[in-house]
């Protein structure tokens, strides 16, 4: 059994979300000693494909018309594309006739979370095709609790010692909650807050490219930065904010948890079945929840739950994962 894993624009999405999942998939497929292949022109069993850009869809109609199995990777949905760059709320329903055009080429869907698989399922003309939720995981092996990684992300920031630190991640998109996170920084010039990330200003809403303009002496626009800098962020910064308004998965709180990172999320669907309001997270509902509870939290009011997360990184292990897709694989 040899999988093509196919992905569309490599580069492009290569410092994304998606990016990251895609490089997961492939050690995770090597951990489950899965032969495959990157290239479509190289002898394949299975397309594994995880683009839905016009190739990606030519590619997958080819491989079916030769008989071959297909599982989709539904990375996106219309609820996470529609809050990102600008005019997406204008075209989100294009997009979702585009998404289902693509996804229903496959003989199984896979996608990240129940919560994912419960959207695609509500799609009219995927509502009767195999989905199945498996996590896009990651290297527990790389993301871990280190004091010393920890002192290394301070100094690489000039950060003093007493300084209370509050980091965040994501390309530059109104989804990511980047215009609360910055509006937090202003309400709190107390508290030092630096945001790892970059996408294009261009495509950005006005509300981003105001935020990421923003000028403050507690607040630092990191900009793309290699997995290494985000590893030692997780373990010396002192709080993880994730104010994403929609997602399939994310990613990042896992590596946060991974690490023992304490953390504010924002109180969404996505989050409900797996994160516990005060047992792995803590979890806020607008930018004045977020203000009142990273206060509390500074003043001892909420307790630090960071070891009880690391739980939720081990179910999510690329190991584990990779038993998963290789499931589905003999499946097909």
């Amino acid at each position: 059994m040899k999988v093509l894993l196919y992905t569309e624009n490599e580069k492009l999405v290569g410092k994304s979300g998606l990016g990251k999942a895609i490089k997961h998939q492939m050690k995770a497929l090597e951990y489950a000693g899965i032969k495959y292949t990157n290239d479509p022109k190289d002898d394949y069993d299975i397309l594994h494909i995880n683009t839905y850009f016009p190739k990606s869809y030519f590619l997958a109609k080819k491989a079916k018309k030769n008989g071959k199995k297909i599982v989709y990777h539904a990375h996106s949905t219309e609820e996470d594309y529609k809050n990102g760059f600008v005019f997406a709320k204008q075209t989100s329903k294009l997009f979702k006739k585009w998404l289902i055009k693509c996804y229903s080429l496959g003989d199984v869907i896979v996608t990240p979370t129940p919560y994912s698989k419960k959207l695609l399922q509500g799609y009219k003309g995927l509502e009767n095709k195999k989905i199945i939720d498996v996590s896009n995981g990651i290297e527990l092996d790389f993301f871990n609790k280190n004091k010393k990684l920890g002192e290394n992300f301070k100094r690489h920031f000039g950060y003093k010692e007493d300084d209370k630190v509050i980091f965040g991640i994501g390309l530059y998109i109104e989804r990511k909650g980047i215009v609360d996170f910055v509006e937090l920084a202003k309400r709190l010039p107390e508290y030092k807050f630096i945001w790892f990330g970059y996408s294009p200003l261009a495509a950005a809403t006005k509300h981003v490219k105001k935020a990421v303009h923003t000028k403050l002496n507690n607040l630092t626009f990191a900009g793309y930065v290699e997995p290494e800098v985000i590893r030692e962020a997780m373990n010396g910064a002192d709080l993880f904010l994730f104010p994403t308004l929609e997602e399939t998965e994310g990613i990042p709180i896992i590596e946060a948890c991974a690490c023992m990172q304490d953390a504010i999320i924002r109180d969404i669907p996505i989050f409900d079945e797996w994160l516990v309001d005060g047992k792995t997270v803590y979890k806020a509902k607008d930018v004045d929840d977020f203000e009142r509870k990273i206060k509390l939290f500074f003043d001892g009011k909420l307790p630090s739950v960071s070891k009880k997360s690391y739980d939720v990184a081990k179910k999510r292990d690329i190991k584990e994962i990779g038993k998963k897709l290789k499931k589905i694989y003999e499946s097909l």
